[in-house]
């Protein structure tokens, strides 16, 4: 197995990049071989730092970075040598097995749709999060904040992703989905939810049990939460609030701890036909190395021949 990865995406990179790959090279798995995109003299240079011997991974040299306050569309056309853009290159022609970075995820979204494109029967794909569960579970919540306008077909499509993704990852056979809505009633929802609720009622390849409620959330109410992509990043971004506040309140808990972005690093595209990890601009050398073991257990769990299988 291939693993790609852009060494200038970040806010820290390359030298937080470089550290996340040097932390995560003794536990990827003996055949899994990283393959890096970016400046070659800076990257062997921190290795050297590390005392890391570069022979063990792959670089291909880039020139140019696309930077996050950039127009996304256009970068990724104008900059044929940076760090994305070559590595999408790469992981279109089949050299790379998936591509992960914590750079600009407007190109990522454009790279993904230009090169490896969506899988047939998905219109967008979508970023899913994991909402960590007061009786220790997880759910997962799709979109968390890609898709900002939807339609109702697409959020039947994001459960489709969700409950897929839920059973080869977390090995949950009969994935319980939901439709976050401002009430469990069918009734209940805007335009949107209530056009979505029909969908996924009749559905007959997901395990749909209704809407849910956001104060149920963290209360192991469904397995996959739906909702479109501009709700999704409120309820994260929310999320990622609670884990600051605990942590400068001097809070000590297991349960606020899982709301630490670091721990998964980074996630899938769902719906690209490729394995494409996007982690946060901010990553530490942490994230950065959960990232790169994220991208290798998504890669063996096959997810995305399993997502095929399951819109057949």
């Amino acid at each position: 197995m291939k693993i790609g990865i852009d060494v200038m995406g970040g806010d820290h990179a390359p030298e937080v990049v470089v550290q996340g790959v040097v932390k995560a090279f003794p536990l990827l798995a003996k055949d899994s071989r990283m393959v890096l995109f970016g400046d070659k003299e800076q990257v062997l240079s921190l290795f050297g730092h590390e005392n890391f011997d570069a022979s063990q991974v792959d670089i291909v040299p880039t020139t140019q970075v696309i930077e996050m306050g950039e127009h996304p569309a256009k970068a990724f056309q104008q900059k044929q040598d940076s760090s994305i853009t070559v590595g999408f290159k790469a992981l279109g022609s089949g050299a790379i097995d998936s591509f992960a970075s914590a750079g600009s995820t407007g190109a990522m979204l454009v790279g993904t749709m230009y090169t490896v494109k969506t899988i047939e029967g998905i219109s967008r794909p979508c970023i899913p999060t994991f909402v960590p569960q007061y009786n220790g579970g997880t759910t997962l919540l799709v979109d968390a904040g890609l898709n900002a306008d939807c339609k109702p077909e697409m959020l039947y499509q994001f459960a489709v992703l969700g409950s897929v993704f839920v059973k080869g990852i977390l090995g949950i056979e009969k994935p319980r989905v939901a439709l976050l809505s401002n009430g469990s009633e069918n009734e209940k929802g805007n335009v949107l939810t209530l056009a979505a609720h029909a969908l996924l009622k009749a559905a007959t390849n997901i395990h749909f049990i209704g809407n849910v409620e956001s104060n149920k959330l963290y209360f192991g109410a469904a397995d996959v939460i739906v909702c479109d992509g501009f709700v999704g990043n409120i309820v994260l971004k929310q999320a990622e609030a609670t884990y600051a506040l605990s942590r400068k309140m001097g809070i000590n808990n297991e349960f606020f701890a899982q709301f630490n972005d670091e721990i998964y690093g980074g996630m899938p595209l769902l719906g690209a036909s490729s394995t494409v990890i996007i982690a946060h601009g901010h990553s530490s050398p942490e994230a950065i190395k959960n990232m790169i073991l994220q991208t290798e257990k998504l890669v063996q769990a096959k997810i995305i021949e399993k997502v095929r299988q399951a819109l057949a």
